[in-house]
């Protein structure tokens, strides 16, 4: 195994905890993370649990209580936040329509957002646009010189009717980590509110979300905290009132006679009905998995390593331009192939076709999964502290046969 490894591990004995990583090199984490051996064996242990104590019963209820608190608790250990303002959602787009639509909108009001956002993200916005009459501005970012320099654009972008401020925490599509708490102080300043697109943090960042001040931190449990599809949650600042827009059984309070009574007090107010609850053993579980690989710091310390490895590796190859100007500080890589004016959006098609191809023979032919994106059109390699400078190198080698 790699030196400064976090864990004393074989390669064999991380190939053989991940089955995903076995005879293949995974570079999707910034898609879905791999679940681990014990994280597939809690859920399917905890859905025999369900059927063994029956589906719907006092005993499973009981059951249910304690893994949902559990879960919550794992969470906001991991964000350094109080359990009370964590919903528990199924996935990041799941919790930036909560926060969206539960602020109240007037016609004329406007919402700041960059122009590397994820295309759910922006189709909810379009939308409140449609239904409540509210603008858009977009601030460039996709473009800086350092990640630092994104709050001159959102200053620029900000006006009196500004009333939520949107981006993403680490870009999805060029990996740069923005400076949250000093966007979020400049935007509170100025009487705003901030929602983060946390899709590619948790797990990946060391995080204290009370310090950063951010009113709302949309994340998912499926990506870098390698946990199951269909968990996620949002933070809700405890100083913000939001109006709930989806309700059920658990968002409410009842009366002695079972009549809703109001909303819960803490943030499981934006949560609704039944859910897979096996699938919350299977996070509180990864997130334990997690945990051991050292702390937070030694784990983003890890990615870091080896997403700098790669970019510079790639600097070296003709005819290939990393997104990203500078050394890396995420787990995300992307990179385009040929002459730039073919990656600019005046020609997409062609460029779109060519990392196709290479994404789809590096696959195919060497066993490397990346993705490609199409704003702007590029391949993405995305390294976890699980990867090693062995997948690096084999997949710098890869990339040299088909260029």
């Amino acid at each position: 195994m790699d030196a400064n490894y976090p864990m004393p591990i074989t390669d064999r004995d991380r190939q053989s905890l991940y089955p995903a990583l076995a005879n293949k090199i995974y570079g999707n984490y910034g898609g879905q993370g791999p679940m681990s051996q014990p994280t597939l064996d809690a859920i399917t242990n905890a859905y025999q649990e369900v059927q063994t104590l029956g589906p719907f019963g006092r005993s499973v209820n009981g059951w249910i209580e304690r893994e949902v608190l559990a879960l919550r608790q794992a969470i906001a250990q991991e964000l350094h936040a109080e359990p009370s303002a964590i919903a528990l959602t199924e996935n990041v787009t799941d919790g930036c329509n909560i926060a969206l639509w539960g602020l109240p909108w007037e016609k004329g009001d406007r919402i700041l957002i960059s122009d590397s956002e994820h295309p759910g993200v922006v189709a909810i916005i379009q939308e409140l646009g449609q239904r409540f009459g509210v603008e858009v501005d977009i601030y460039p970012i996709q473009n800086l010189a350092t990640d630092e320099e994104a709050v001159d654009p959102i200053a620029a972008g900000l006006t009196p009717r500004t009333k939520l401020v949107v981006l993403s925490h680490i870009a999805w599509n060029t990996g740069a980590v923005f400076p949250l708490k000093e966007i979020v102080d400049h935007c509170h300043r100025n009487g705003k509110l901030v929602l983060a697109d946390a899709a590619q943090t948790v797990g990946m960042l060391p995080l204290n979300l009370p310090e950063t001040g951010v009113d709302f931190y949309a994340f998912t449990g499926h990506k870098w905290l390698c946990g199951p599809a269909g968990v996620g949650g949002l933070y809700v600042s405890p100083d913000i009132k939001l109006r709930p827009t989806f309700i059920g059984w658990r968002s409410i309070t009842f009366t002695a006679t079972g009549s809703p009574a109001g909303y819960e007090a803490t943030a499981k107010q934006y949560e609704v009905a039944t859910s897979a609850y096996p699938l919350y053993v299977g996070l509180r579980t990864a997130i334990e998995q997690h945990r051991t690989w050292g702390t937070a710091e030694d784990r983003y310390h890890r990615i870091c390593t080896l997403s700098v490895r790669t970019w510079e590796q790639l600097q070296e190859i003709s005819g290939v331009h990393c997104l990203h100007p500078t050394p890396p500080t995420s787990g995300l890589i992307s990179f385009q192939v040929g002459d730039r004016s073919d990656n600019s959006t005046n020609s997409p098609g062609t460029a779109r076709k060519r990392h196709q191809h290479i994404a789809d023979t590096l696959e195919q032919e060497h066993g490397i999964l990346t993705r490609t994106l199409l704003n702007p059109s590029c391949i993405r390699i995305c390294w976890h502290y699980l990867s090693t400078e062995t997948d690096s190198d084999k997949f710098i080698d890869a990339l040299r046969t088909l260029l």
